[in-house]
């Protein structure tokens, strides 16, 4: 099993930054390399993906939209994913979900086997 538990969404004006983080526990955790994702819903809209990183850390996808803007990374000691948003935009409003897969970095939603509660990241104009 994992458990994924996000945290640091909150409100923030257009142009600042957050950062999320995912603490990840389990023994599925702990046995296998997991990549990491960070997928985000918005109000009436699908989950989207929005960036993934592999058990090293050496691969990363993004999503078009926060390119540039967000850096994911991970303390694999610490069993900690991050998300550090930057530039952020109105339409980053959202709630932000961690999830975990075995092996390889996915963008797909339906590759995630286990997803944490989410957090609200909130942009105002």
């Amino acid at each position: 099993q994992v458990q994924l538990v996000e945290s640091g969404g909150g409100l923030v004006q257009a142009g600042g930054s957050l950062k999320l983080s995912c603490a990840a526990s389990g023994r599925t955790f702990n046995t296998y390399a997991m990549a990491m994702g960070w997928f985000r819903q918005a109000p009436g809209k699908k989950r989207e993906f929005v960036g993934t990183i592999s058990m090293s850390g050496s691969s990363t996808a993004y999503a078009d939209s926060v390119k540039d803007r967000f850096t994911i990374s991970r303390d694999n000691d610490k069993n900690t994913v991050y998300l550090q948003m930057n530039s952020l935009k109105p339409e980053d409003t959202a709630v932000y979900y961690c999830a975990a897969k075995k092996f390889g970095i996915a963008t797909l939603l339906n590759e995630y086997n286990y997803w944490g509660q989410g957090t609200q990241v909130t942009v105002s104009s």
